[in-house]
């Protein structure tokens, strides 16, 4: 039987129709929960039973925990469109979403594990997932996509080698590790978002009637645009700490910068669902030339502060956005956002735009990243709740 004749036959729960059920509301409750466990451990009220130390476990389920889901989810809903094929459906899926709820276990309670079951565990889904996405490529013949492929295999090696360093004892929150799968998330956000954004930019602009649109694709400048991020993100993971690092992060952001303002993202405020891509995109160039400026003068702020204008707004609004989007796409909804949805965007940025400020605030620090939480569980819990019924009921027919 075909992917597409067992996606009609299933007659199973809609959670497991289709790849972005699951993971997007595995996700948007993951994100909530690991903040108010956060919350929690840093009070003093809760001491997990991991490994890990509070803050490598913080960043580890953010990074591979959260945005791994997203990640399948997005895949799982975008795949069909490249190849004419359909993914994982029913039972398979449902088998992937149980590794993933796996992982978030056993890295959650380490402590009661064998310690080379852990890292097992965890990646086990990652790998699922490369194999199966890779089989919907090849068998579709689709290889302008097998760099995004290339992008979820660097992020799975660096989800390795973060594990790899936990079991060393070093600091893995720190480490290449963790570098190598932000660098390859924000690559992914780089070239997932140069495809998207200015699309359904031009889309709404349309149907608005005439002004300006986004400009057209320029292949030499994206791709220069591209490299400079590659290059300058090479360049971080080997030597956080190099002015050629910070160099190359501030001469991209610049790049990416420029990239944004072609896209005509001044005339979208009239639609959250529009604006907040162009905005959660700004986090990329931004992120870039702080992280940059962090690396070339450390006094001013802190490189971990700055390197949360990308977990946190590059990847945090920016994957909102995407899931938001998709699921009112995908389950027959106008693509118009509502006021609900407009404040777990603002949320977000709230969450973002504190957390930045307690680097740059200490004598404030304490009520910025309490401000920063609470955005946080108020953005994605928001969707949790607003947008778990579509995703757990069917799509009506219209």
């Amino acid at each position: 039987m075909s992917t597409m004749d067992r996606h009609r036959a299933w007659e199973g729960p809609a959670l497991f129709s289709f790849g972005f059920r699951p993971f997007f509301l595995g996700a948007g409750i993951w994100a909530t929960v690991t903040m108010a466990l956060w919350i929690a451990v840093l009070s003093g009220r809760l001491i997990l039973p991991t490994r890990l130390h509070p803050v490598d476990w913080h960043a580890h389920e953010f990074l591979f925990g959260y945005l791994g889901a997203v990640m399948a989810g997005f895949l799982m809903t975008a795949v069909p469109n490249w190849t004419g094929r359909m993914p994982l459906v029913g039972r398979p899926l449902a088998l992937l979403f149980a590794l993933w709820l796996i992982g978030r276990a056993a890295v959650t309670v380490s402590v009661l594990l064998p310690p080379l079951a852990v890292p097992l565990a965890d990646l086990a889904f990652p790998l699922a997932l490369l194999a199966a996405m890779g089989r919907e490529v090849v068998a579709g013949r689709n290889w302008r996509n097998l760099v995004v492929l290339g992008m979820l295999g660097l992020f799975t090696l660096g989800n390795a080698a973060f594990h790899l360093d936990a079991m060393r004892g070093g600091a893995p929150a720190q480490g290449a590790g963790l570098r190598l799968g932000l660098g390859a998330a924000i690559l992914l956000v780089a070239l997932i978002g140069g495809r998207i954004i200015p699309s359904f930019t031009r889309n709404w602009l349309a149907k608005r009637g005439s002004g300006r649109l986004p400009t057209p694709p320029d292949r030499r400048f994206d791709k220069a645009a591209l490299l400079a991020l590659l290059a300058a993100l090479l360049l971080w993971i080997g030597a956080p700490e190099a002015p050629l690092a910070g160099v190359g992060l501030i001469l991209a952001g610049g790049l990416h910068a420029v990239r944004l303002c072609r896209w005509a993202g001044d005339r979208c405020a009239a639609e959250p669902l529009v604006w907040v891509l162009h905005l959660a995109y700004a986090f990329v160039p931004l992120g870039a030339l702080t992280l940059g400026g962090a690396i070339l003068f450390p006094a001013s702020l802190s490189p971990a502060a700055a390197q949360h204008l990308w977990m946190a707004g590059g990847i945090g609004l920016m994957t909102l956005a995407v899931m938001t989007r998709a699921t009112l796409g995908h389950t027959g909804q106008a693509l118009t956002a509502g006021r609900g949805t407009t404040v777990l965007y603002l949320a977000v940025i709230l969450a973002v735009l504190a957390r930045l400020g307690a680097g740059l605030v200490p004598g404030s620090a304490d009520l910025l990243l309490a401000l920063s939480a609470l955005g946080w569980i108020v953005g994605f819990g928001g969707f949790a709740l607003l947008y778990g019924g579509l995703l757990w009921r069917p799509r009506r027919p219209r």
